[in-house]
């Protein structure tokens, strides 16, 4: 259990620390933001601080730090340091990152900022990778509330209708003006987040049960390999590249760059510490990893049921319920609407008038809808590969970023090579991938890695690419903001 607290430790001294440094390196100041300067009532909308905090962690939380935490807690407790470092010096940096990066550029999505720093070619590919990411997570965040909630009702109540009532909130969340759904119940849903968070990490601290110590010993019952399975399944309870696609609709919706690091880097690590406490849960109430690799064959979904019932008991266990039920309909009703903007972006295509975001949401919602007759654990092996591979490429678009406005690049370019080691590795050996061993695809991913640095180092830092050599263009448009 000293390990569980430890972790725990430093994670909130992540924040107040590297949080700063990383806070420090970018630079806000008291320019106006785009919420201002494009206020249009839909989109763009002001909105306090504390109010913007809950509905970044509902966006990014999901099932990801509840569902993938559960799953890297099959290989043991050393899926305890991924969640703490990585989040740390991955996932804050890059939400963060992101976050300002598109305040700078009139809170453009992640694919337009993608092609200003790396290229138009990757834009090209991050606009589709983006629509196609955002589609998969409303497929993966569709069924498995749909699940939870066919639980706790009666038997008439199944999963498919609640599958279409999911469906029909998402049509109504994605087109209409952000403050009037998102803006107005996320703050409850996160009240319920928290208390579910509390309720079953007190339960298991104080209950009857084990907090194993950290270990390196792969304690997978199937002996699947740590590297890179576990730091890929883990998915948004670490580093997320759906958190990407996320960290836009709040930064057109913030009135101060300088709370960035409570919004943003903070939002990760309230992420962070919900992906540890699911996951000391997990092998605590299981009894190690065989117990819960063996609970875990019948689906995620039963395996929150049955902790949270057993653990909490009554009242207690519907708030948890409700609150991991939350999670993944908060991100996956923004995930929509981050592929509706995106396609906006992509087109041109102005989103204030109704008729055009019922264009862009009907077709979205349609195809989510015939997806969620597919197999979701596989749609979740898709989602976790796509997911960390959007990471990777955010995070060398940052460090161009920071390279181009001459800031420690560094803070963004190692988690982007190490992140290009996990996803490269992963499908090459990955059975949705070309299933090569692991003595190819483990030097094939190194040598992918260092050949993205290379390309970094000889672009940038030898200066042989336009791409980080030009003026960062948004210095040239801002104005201070002379009432901050």
């Amino acid at each position: 259990m000293i390990s569980f607290f430890g972790c725990m430790a430093l994670l909130i001294i992540g924040f107040f620390l590297y949080g700063k440094f990383t806070e420090k390196v970018f630079g806000p100041d008291q320019r106006l933001t785009p919420a201002i300067t494009m206020k249009d009532g839909t989109d763009y909308v002001p909105m306090g601080t504390a109010r913007i905090f809950l509905i970044q962690l509902l966006n990014i939380a999901g099932l990801g730090p509840i569902f993938g935490a559960l799953a890297g807690a099959a290989w043991g407790p050393s899926v305890f340091l991924w969640i703490t470092f990585g989040t740390i010096l991955g996932g804050g940096v890059h939400d963060y990152l992101i976050g300002m990066m598109s305040m700078r550029h009139k809170g453009a999505s992640v694919s337009e900022l993608t092609g200003t720093y790396l290229g138009n070619g990757m834009k090209q590919v991050m606009r589709i990778f983006s629509v196609v990411l955002l589609v998969l997570v409303g497929v993966t965040f569709s069924t498995g509330p749909a699940n939870l909630l066919a639980m706790l009702t009666p038997q008439v109540l199944d999963a498919k209708f609640w599958l279409a009532v999911v469906l029909i909130y998402y049509f109504v969340a994605t087109f209409v003006p952000i403050d009037k759904v998102i803006g107005k119940i996320y703050p409850i849903f996160g009240i319920c987040l928290i208390v579910m968070a509390v309720g079953v990490g007190g339960s298991i601290v104080l209950g009857d049960y084990t907090i194993p110590e950290i270990t390196l010993q792969n304690l997978h019952p199937a002996n699947t390999p740590i590297w890179p399975t576990m730091f890929i399944s883990v998915a948004c309870g670490a580093i997320s590249g759906f958190h990407a696609t996320q960290s836009p609709l709040m930064a057109r919706c913030m009135q101060d760059e300088r709370n960035g690091r409570k919004v943003f880097y903070g939002a990760m690590v309230a992420e962070g510490i919900i992906a540890l406490i699911w996951a000391a849960a997990g092998v605590a109430f299981y009894n190690g990893t065989g117990g819960l690799s063996e609970a875990l064959k019948g689906g995620q979904a039963n395996v929150v049921y049955e902790i949270c019932f057993k653990t909490m008991g009554g009242v207690g266990a519907v708030i948890a319920m409700i609150g991991v039920i939350a999670c993944p309909i908060s991100s996956a009703d923004t995930a929509y609407r981050s592929a509706r903007l995106t396609l906006a972006d992509w087109f041109k295509y102005d989103q204030k008038p109704i008729k055009n975001r019922m264009i862009l949401t009907v077709p979205l919602l349609a195809v989510g809808a015939i997806l969620t007759q597919i197999d979701v654990q596989a749609v979740w092996r898709y989602f976790s590969w796509s997911n960390q591979t959007l990471a990777m490429i955010s995070l060398w678009a940052a460090g161009v970023y920071l390279f181009r406005r001459k800031r420690c690049y560094w803070i963004a370019v190692l988690p982007a090579t190490f992140m290009s080691a996990v996803s490269s590795t992963y499908i090459l050996m990955a059975q949705e991938g070309l299933k090569l061993s692991t003595a190819i695809a483990y030097p094939a991913g190194l040598i992918f890695a260092a050949a993205c640095f290379g390309i970094f180092v000889y672009t940038c830092i030898l200066g042989k690419g336009a791409n980080c050599t030009a003026p960062a263009p948004e210095e040239e448009a801002s104005m201070p903001n002379s009432g901050a």
